[in-house]
Formats: structure tokens, sequence, C-alpha cells
């Protein structure tokens, strides 16, 4: 790991002189407005303080163990998703608060939001609230379901909506196991998170074309479903059906890294070629090429665990650097898998500078992942430290002009 990184002194990305009132927090909102961050964007992230329990805030800087004597609410996903960002804390019981939040919403660009809606209302925050105060505003509202429906206004979190959305039914398509099962990573929270990004960006630019703002909805459980139908509507895609739900390569129990004498390689052939070559290399070439069920992509699709099978078998007789160094060269599709220990030291990763060392003067040395998508012209970077609970609280009401209390 290379020595600690010194923050940018100043936005290169394309969205610097945009101004983001965040009132999101947890995963989903947090990881969108993120990356518009990371763009350039002044996020401003409004916190509130806590009730009988807790101590305010995002939940997220309560959530997993910080640095030993370091502060309390920098969890470790606090810290990986909320860089680029100023928080502010307003309790809006107070007339002052209040009034400084609607400055705030007349010098921003966008309120970006995922507090259910009727919630929004009674804080006096909905659309037309805040147009009221700022005419052009980019109003978006992350939501659970999308208002037009029977579930709207329902809490909504990642489980739920992997549950809602198909997504825990795709285990049992690959297994036969009828037991439900959710992805082991925060997959909806995410997922929703990119769809928000982008349909801020999208309304920045039709702000810039027309002068004019609007109210975008961001449901998660239209997002996550739209997400996994993408592949899984297959069959279903006609009326009537020609077939199952559900891709059958991807829902094929023997798609998985394969294990090799030594360890384990994602590998997976796709062009007639690649596969002619790799049993060539399996001492079946002549036998492959003329079996019926493999000698064709769409034969090979309706055979998909035989092949796999056959796959699994081969992969067993060389260790990983072998395959590497036999398949590399024909371009034949193949990786070393990696264990998430593996990550830090991946050739690859360090190659690209990916992980980066940063020093917190409260938290001490910690490790981000650098803007993953790189523009030549107009570079994403990172500029400030994740903040510390409303640590920009005096600076933001110093350049509002407001005083409190």
């Amino acid at each position: 790991m290379p020595t600690a990184r010194e923050l940018a002194r100043e936005a290169t990305g394309p969205l610097n002189g945009v101004r983001i009132l965040d009132m999101t927090a947890v995963v989903f909102g947090a990881y969108a407005t993120q990356m518009l961050g990371d763009l350039g964007a002044d996020v401003i992230k409004v916190e509130f303080p806590g009730g009988r329990r807790g101590g305010g805030g995002d939940t997220m800087r309560w959530t997993g163990h910080g640095q030993p004597g370091g502060p309390e609410d920098m969890g470790p996903i606090f810290l990986t998703i909320n860089r680029n960002k100023r928080s502010v804390m307003l309790d809006l019981r107070e007339a002052g608060a209040k009034a400084a939040l609607v400055k705030l919403i007349k010098t921003s660009d966008v309120f970006a939001c995922s507090v259910r809606y009727d919630g929004l209302k009674r804080l006096g925050l909905d659309y037309e609230a805040v147009r009221a105060i700022k005419s052009d505003i980019v109003y978006v509202h992350g939501a659970g379901y999308g208002a037009a429906g029977p579930y709207s206004g329902e809490p909504a979190y990642d489980d739920l909506i992997q549950s809602a959305s198909g997504l825990a039914d795709l285990s049992s398509r690959v297994d036969g196991d009828p037991t439900p099962r959710l992805i082991p990573t925060l997959v909806a929270d995410k997922v929703s998170g990119l769809f928000m990004s982008q349909a801020i960006l999208a309304a920045l630019y039709h702000r810039r074309n027309t002068g004019e703002g609007q109210f975008v909805e961001v449901p998660m459980m239209e997002c996550v479903t739209s997400f996994t139908l993408g592949e899984h509507f297959y069959g279903h895609v006609y009326e009537p059906p020609t077939g199952p739900w559900g891709y059958t390569r991807v829902t094929n129990p023997l798609r998985k890294p394969y294990a090799t004498k030594d360890g384990h390689i994602g590998l997976l052939p796709y062009t007639d070629r690649q596969w002619d070559q790799f049993f060539e290399i399996a001492g079946w070439g002549e036998t492959f090429a003329q079996d019926p069920r493999f000698n064709e992509h769409r034969a090979r699709a309706a055979h998909v665990r035989e092949l796999f099978a056959l796959v699994e078998e081969v992969a067993l007789t060389r260790t990983t650097q072998e395959w590497l160094d036999l398949l590399k060269p024909l371009e034949i599709p193949v990786v070393k898998m990696n264990r998430l220990d593996d990550l830090i030291d991946d050739p690859h990763l360090v190659a690209v500078d990916f992980f980066e060392r940063y020093d917190h003067p409260e938290v001490g040395t910690y490790v981000g992942m650098k803007p993953p998508i790189r523009y030549a012209a107009s570079p994403a970077n990172v500029r400030r430290h994740p903040p510390r609970l409303g640590e920009h609280t005096e600076e933001i009401l110093a350049e509002l002009g407001v005083e409190i209390g």
C-alpha cells in the first residue's frame, strides 16, 4: 500500500459549481451523492440530532467498529460512501435551523432526499414547498416504491427490496432449494444509488437546456426489478412465454469459479473458436467439435449444464498459473479468482492505484477506493475526508450569513 495520499485542493470534475443539498442517509442516497461529489459537486449533508437513542446523524456513522480510541461517529461503511461531503447538523424543531435550511435551499441546485415523502410533507419540505423557495430546483426523491402504487410510503430497506423484487428467488433457481435467500451485498441499495445519480445528472442536463427544474422519483422497487429482469425476464418476455424465468446460463449451478489444482479461476470461453481451442488444450478437441450439443452457440445454450460440467472436470487438470499461461495468449477469457483478502494485492488494482491510503486528523489512517471511472478532460477527485457529524455547521452557516441560537 502506498504512502498516504494528500487530498486534492479543488474540484476538477464536471459538476464543479453544482451544489447538492443532501438529505439522504444509510447507503442508497449516500452512495449516489458521493459519486456526484467525486465529480466535483459541493455536497452538503444535512444531518439531525439524535433522539432518545443513538448519537444522531446518518445511521451508518454508528455501524461497525471504528479505530480503537477514535471517534465513534466514523464507522467503516460511513467512511467508504461519504467522502467529498460537508456535514451540517440542523435541529429543524428550531426556527433558526429552519431559516438556515431555507437559505441553503436557495443556494442549491439539487435537493436530494430519501426520507419518506409523508415525513417530508410534515417538515414542510415536499416538492411544492421547496420549489416555492427555489423555482428551478432539481428535487430528487429516493423512495421505496413509486407513488402511484399500493406500496407507496411503506418502509423499504435492502432486505425488503431484495425480497420484493425477485432477487431473493434467484438462488432457488440455481440450486433447486426453495428457500429464498438474500444476496450478501447491499445490491438493492447500491443499484438504486446508481439510478439516483443518473437521475440527478439527467435532470441537471434538462435544466441546463431549458432552465426548468423538476420533481424526480427514484423508487427502489422499480429500479431493482428492472435491474433483476434485465436478463432474467428471459422466456417470459414473450406472450405466451417461450421458456422459463431466468437466463439459463446464469442460473446454471455449475456457473462458478472453477477449482484448479491449487486454487480457482473464473473462466468463460464464449465464441465457437474459443470453445474449440479450450477443448483442444484439454485433449478433447475432435470429440467436442463433432458433438451436436456443443458445436454452435444455440446448442451450447440448450446444454449449458452439461457443458459447464465438462469445464469443471477440465479445470482440475492444471494449476491456476498454467491455465493463465495457456489461455491468455489465445484471448480466452480467464482470470485468477480473488478472495476478498487478495484484492489489496491484486496486480491490476495495484497498478491502477485503486486503493488509496489517507490520514484523517481524528480517525487516523484509513483506506479508500479511488473513483473508478477515468475522465481524460474532467477527472473525478477526492477533496474531503468523510465528515464528522456536524463538522461544517459553523462554516456553512457563516457562508449563508446565518446565526442559530
